[in-house]
């Protein structure tokens, strides 16, 4: 019951600070924390402490999955060389900085003890990006962002276990890298079969309360075989996630998805929101702890302050290098949209003899031609969304720690030297970074002028409009298209289904007869097919916005669920 009364408490709670947040200005994850540091402090309540595996395997990886569903396939794969740079070797730049500093400050601790410190605060949240989103910075930022603190939980953890592993027996670099190399393996292995297996079961799902049911769990379903094999968890979370992310329009119902999308925005709100109130909640036992051990809480706030100052200069110049690689890059862009230009203009020709080559070499030139078509869309994204020196800026200082870190210190053995003071260290960094960044960043990123983007987002809908409609239209000139009866649709409904496709507008007349409307509402829905495909079509090209096309894919959604309730009311 004592429990029971808690979780209602929390939920009152929450809904009450991210009502209000809007009101003050202030990030409701800020505000989660402070309320918690409130209550720790209030005399009547019991010091706080959240195991890691709550943490860690309960609440993170349905967020990290929803997180990596919800990103955008397409930019992820354009900014995956950066992601992975900032996932694997900022991380381990961080964890080793970090531990030589804190190894001189507190030898007694030792060398592999401060690493694992270090791995505990190098790795940025995925929890804390949802500030970053709020912040009106471009989408290609939110992006690296949100992958980074997707995938560098891997190589933190990885790092911190075989760090702990150290302080017992020998470990060397060539085993560490190794396994990292196999968790990461197995993580997206497993991630990938669950996200493939899930996406087949639901896809022959009638009723959509189960099809979100199946959703629910699949995160937990690519955790727990990933952690029993040693890899990591959170990877084969994320991994599941995008694999659902990439192909939840092509294999699940509009109506599916859309009771998906409502579903998982409320948890994603009541887990975020526990994340920051359980790490307020947890100060005032943390300072107990060390007042016990060291008589003040002040070294470890001293110690915290530094390591914040540590991460984020590593992160200043990790970051300020990549930009400025990124910038070489782009210097080619001129000279490689020449060459992608030749390439596709020679594919176009097709061959000099038609009809001589075979099909197999047809295939071929047609593929490639969609390669090169590619190639162009991700450089004149690269020119579109170029970083420089005030987009680094937002990715330094967007760059906060939160319930990982936390997290991954309270799993340090007991018997780790000091081994309250470090935790405390750690959610100084945590909180810290979470309270100095996230409440500076959205006047950061406003004195950079990065909030108001020049944008043509009205051309680039009026262009894909016109998109779907040349889709449709082939659809209505297809000669395959017919009944399900084999004759053909009248020609008073086709001429009507163009009408109302013109604009999305999948309405219909109560004045028709039934056999009329069920015949235009058959075709609506075939027509809405094809736009869907051909929406995933331009997706794979990536020749507009993941915004534009995820609108569209929204309306073109709301229509076919509209048809779909007016045909089963007229049943």
């Amino acid at each position: 019951m004592d429990l029971l009364v808690v979780l209602v408490v929390g939920v009152l709670v929450v809904v009450a600070v991210t009502s209000f947040a809007p009101r003050v200005g202030v990030a409701a994850p800020l505000l989660l924390v402070l309320v918690g540091i409130g209550v720790s402090v209030l005399p009547f309540v019991p010091p706080v402490e959240v195991e890691p595996e709550l943490l860690l395997g309960v609440i993170l990886p349905p967020l990290l999955y929803s997180s990596a569903a919800n990103m955008p396939a397409m930019d992820f794969r354009r900014d995956l060389r950066t992601i992975s740079a900032f996932s694997v070797l900022l991380v381990v730049a961080s964890a080793l900085l970090v531990g030589v500093v804190l190894h001189a400050l507190l030898p007694d601790i030792g060398l592999a003890t401060a690493v694992a410190v270090g791995a505990v605060v190098s790795p940025t949240d995925a929890v804390a990006t949802s500030i970053v989103r709020k912040a009106g910075v471009s989408p290609r930022i939110v992006t690296v962002l949100e992958g980074e603190s997707l995938l560098n939980d891997a190589s933190a953890l990885v790092l911190l276990r075989s760090a702990i592993v150290a302080t017992a027996a020998t470990v060397s670099v060539v085993e560490v890298a190794g396994d990292f190399v196999l968790a990461v393996v197995i993580a997206v292995a497993v991630g990938w079969v669950v996200g493939r297996a899930q996406l087949a079961v639901r896809a022959r799902l009638a009723l959509p309360q189960a099809n979100v049911a199946i959703s629910l769990v699949a995160p937990f379903v690519a955790y727990l075989p990933a952690e029993h094999l040693e890899a990591s968890g959170l990877v084969a979370a994320v991994t599941a996630g995008l694999v659902t992310g990439n192909g939840g329009a092509r294999y699940l119902r509009a109506e599916d998805r859309a009771a998906q999308r409502a579903v998982w925005r409320t948890l994603e709100l009541l887990l975020e929101s526990a994340v920051f109130l359980l790490m307020g909640l947890e100060v005032s036992g943390l300072v107990l702890d060390v007042r016990e051990a060291h008589g003040s809480e002040l070294l470890a706030l001293g110690l915290g302050a530094l390591t914040a100052t540590v991460v984020v200069a590593v992160r200043t110049v990790f970051v300020t290098a990549s930009v400025w690689g990124l910038a070489r890059r782009s210097r080619r862009i001129p000279e490689l949209r020449d060459v992608l230009a030749r390439a596709e203009h020679r594919l176009a020709r097709g061959p000099d003899r038609p009809g001589v080559a075979a099909p197999e070499a047809e295939r071929r030139r047609v593929l490639l031609r969609r390669r090169v078509r590619r190639k162009r869309a991700d450089i004149d994204f690269f020119a579109a969304e170029a970083f420089g020196p005030r987009e680094g800026v937002v990715l330094v200082w967007a760059g906060m720690r939160g319930a990982v870190t936390l997290a991954a210190a309270q799993s340090l053995p007991s018997d780790t030297p000091q081994r309250s003071l470090l935790v405390l260290v750690a959610f100084v960094v945590a909180a810290g970074t979470l309270l100095v960044q996230g409440a500076t960043l959205p006047w950061v990123v406003r004195r950079l002028g990065l909030t108001d983007r020049p944008g043509d987002d009205g051309a680039e809908r009026a262009a894909l409009s016109v998109e779907l409609r040349r889709a449709a239209a082939r659809r209505l000139e297809d000669d395959a298209l017919h009944r399900p009866d084999g004759t053909p649709f009248p020609a008073d409904v086709v001429e009507r289904a163009r009408t109302e496709l013109a604009a999305l507008d999948a309405s219909e007349s109560d004045d028709e007869d039934a056999p009329t409307r069920a015949d235009l509402q058959r075709l609506l829905l075939v027509l809405l097919d094809a736009q869907r495909d051909e929406l995933l079509r331009l997706r794979d090209l990536g020749t507009y916005s993941s915004k534009a096309l995820d609108e569209a894919l929204v309306r073109v959604d709301a229509a076919q669920i509209g048809v779909q309730m007016r045909a089963a009311e007229d049943d």
